[in-house]
C-alpha cells in the first residue's frame, strides 16, 4: 500500500491543538475530507433512476480489449484496498481477459458493482501553504485495479458516443482529449491580446471553486447523464458506482476508520473527470460573455470601456452564481480575481461575494 509522505504533520485540529500520532492524523484528515461531501439524499437512489428507459444497447466485452488494458498496466502503481497489485493482474494477462470480460458485462448488465471497486484508500499530498492546515492537503483515492480497468471500458462508451459534444460546451479544455492546459492557454491569449491590440479595454475574472469535485451532487449529475441520452444501463451502472461509497486515510502505513462518501467524483480516477466535465457542462447556459474552462477552473471575460459592457460582464457573473446555487456548488471568493487590461480600464468592482482585484 502507498504511505503518506513522511512530511506529513504534526496537523492542526479545530481547537487548535497539534496531532502528531499517524493514527490521530488519519482519522484527522479522514473527518476533514468527508466533512467537505455533501449530505446524501436517501431517497436519491429511487429518484434517479425515473426515466431511464432509452437507448439500452447491451455492453459487448472484448477479451482482447481486457487484455489489451492488462497488459498496459504500470506495474510501479500501487494496489487499492483489494490487494491485488498491477504486477500480478498484468503477469496473469494471458489467462484471466475471458473471466474478466464475462465479469463485466454482468456488472453491466445487472447494474450490480463490487463492493471492493468502490472502496478507497486515502493518501493525503501537501499542495502548499501551512503543513499543519488540513486544507492545504489534496486526498488521492486508491482504488480497486480491476474496477479502474472497467471505468476505463465505460469511460471509451462516453466519449466516442453521441452525448460526448456535451463534454466540449463553454470551451472545456480539461480532461478532453487533444486538449490541454496549452491550448487553454493560447486560445485564451489569442483572443485578448487581438482585441487589446485593437484598443479594446478588458476585465478578465478568474473564477475558483470550492471543493469543486468533492461536492458534485449525485442526483443532479445522474439526470443531467440520463437528459444526455447516455445508454440506460450506463447510467445505472454509475448510479450504483456512486452509491454507497465508502474511504479510508493512510497516513505512515496507519489507517482512519471508514467514512461515507456523500457526494463528488473522484478526480485521480477515469471516469470521475470525464461525469464532472458532464457536469458543468452547461454552466455557460444564457452566457453572453467569452468564457473558457480547465476542469472547474473557469475564465470570464468581455469588454468593459462602457457602462453596458460592464453591466453584461456582471449579469454573466450572476448567471454563474445562480448556477452554482441549483447545482449545490460554491465559489470560493477568497480565491476569485479580476484582472483589468487597458491603459483606460476603469477597474471596476464586480459582485460575486466581492472579487478582489
Amino acid at each position: 500500500m502507498k504511505k503518506a509522505p513522511r512530511n506529513v504533520g504534526p496537523l492542526q485540529d479545530k481547537l487548535g491543538n497539534l496531532v502528531v500520532m499517524p493514527e490521530e492524523k488519519a482519522d484527522l484528515f479522514n473527518k476533514f475530507f468527508t466533512s467537505i461531501f455533501l449530505c446524501r439524499d436517501r431517497d436519491s437512489p429511487t429518484v434517479i433512476q425515473d426515466g431511464l428507459e432509452g437507448n439500452a444497447s447491451r455492453l459487448k466485452v472484448e477479451e482482447d480489449r481486457v487484455r489489451v488494458l492488462l497488459e498496459g498496466l504500470d506495474v510501479f502503481k500501487s494496489a487499492g484496498p483489494d490487494a491485488l497489485y498491477p504486477r500480478v493482474l498484468r503477469e496473469l494477462a494471458g489467462v484471466i481477459p475471458g473471466p474478466l470480460a464475462w465479469l463485466y458485462e454482468c456488472s453491466w448488465c445487472s447494474g450490480q458493482v463490487p463492493d471492493d471497486w468502490k472502496i478507497a484508500s486515502v493518501v493525503p499530498i501537501f499542495k502548499k501553504g501551512r503543513r499543519e492546515d488540513l486544507g492545504n492537503y489534496r486526498p488521492v483515492s486508491l482504488t480497486s485495479i480491476l474496477g479502474k480497468l472497467f471505468e476505463k471500458i465505460i469511460k471509451e462508451h462516453i466519449c466516442d458516443g453521441p452525448a460526448s459534444g456535451m463534454m466540449l460546451k463553454g470551451n472545456q479544455h480539461g480532461f478532453i482529449r487533444g486538449r490541454s492546459y496549452q491550448t487553454n492557454l493560447i486560445a485564451f491569449y489569442d483572443q485578448v491580446t487581438k482585441a487589446l491590440d485593437t484598443g479594446v479595454t478588458m476585465d478578465v475574472v478568474f473564477l475558483d471553486f470550492s471543493k469543486a469535485f468533492d461536492t458534485v451532487d449525485h442526483p443532479i449529475l445522474i439526470k443531467k447523464l440520463g437528459d444526455c441520452g447516455i445508454n440506460a444501463y450506463m447510467v445505472r451502472w454509475i448510479v450504483n458506482w456512486l452509491k454507497v461509497c465508502t474511504q479510508r486515510v493512510v497516513v505512515d502505513g496507519s489507517y482512519s476508520t471508514w467514512g461515507e462518501v456523500g457526494s463528488g467524483v473522484p478526480q485521480v480516477l477515469l471516469l470521475g473527470p470525464t461525469l464532472f466535465n458532464f457536469f458543468i457542462s452547461d454552466l455557460d447556459n444564457g452566457v453572453k460573455s467569452n468564457l473558457f474552462k480547465f476542469a472547474d477552473d473557469t475564465k470570464i471575460w468581455g469588454e468593459v470601456g462602457t457602462l453596458a459592457g460592464r453591466e453584461r460582464l456582471q449579469k454573466d457573473l450572476n448567471r454563474l452564481q445562480g448556477w452554482a446555487n441549483k447545482n449545490r456548488m460554491r465559489f470560493n471568493t477568497d480565491k476569485c480575481r479580476v484582472l483589468h487590461l487597458g491603459s483606460s480600464n476603469q477597474q471596476h468592482t464586480y459582485k460575486m461575494g466581492k472579487l478582489p482585484s
